[in-house]
């Protein structure tokens, strides 16, 4: 099964609930409360968001974070990278040379195709995007795809 780490997930919704006030300072404490987690965690959280260079350290008493760019200027891949690092499948995606077996891989282009595509897809979707609710199902070409009704928290 693929799937994003417990803390870039986490890194997700806190993304989404500071997107919803985007101009404002917010305290990791503040955060917290809002979206249900333990301040220790969002602290890590928000300090990998910071290295990763979506949202911007303020120090001092009335420090705290913000978005470093427009919630529509930062995607789903950008926030993933920072809380994961490159993102990829498998390791002869992430760059040339990394997997000492890649040379006589027949399938390298292929994971590195797929890991392209991946990237691009999550790269269309944007913070602003994740803090709005979805309709009851998605089209894919000629396909639809239900979505199931969960609670709609505001964060």
């Amino acid at each position: 099964m693929l799937r994003v780490s417990k803390l870039a997930d986490y890194g997700t919704i806190v993304m989404a609930s500071m997107a919803r006030e985007p101009g404002r300072l917010h305290s990791a404490a503040e955060v917290a409360s809002r979206i249900g987690l333990a301040t220790p965690t969002v602290s890590k959280i928000l300090k990998s968001l910071a290295r990763g260079g979506v949202l911007t350290s303020h120090r001092g008493l009335k420090g705290g974070y913000t978005l470093a760019r427009s919630p529509e200027d930062i995607s789903l891949t950008d926030i993933i990278a920072a809380m994961e690092g490159p993102m990829t499948l498998t390791e002869c995606g992430e760059d040339v040379g990394h997997c000492p077996h890649q040379s006589l891989c027949p399938v390298t282009a292929n994971w590195q195709r797929i890991n392209f595509v991946l990237r691009q897809a999550l790269s269309t979707i944007s913070l602003a995007e994740m803090t709005h609710p979805l309709p009851r199902e998605l089209r894919f070409g000629s396909s639809r795809l239900p979505i199931a009704a969960a609670p709609q928290r505001s964060f």
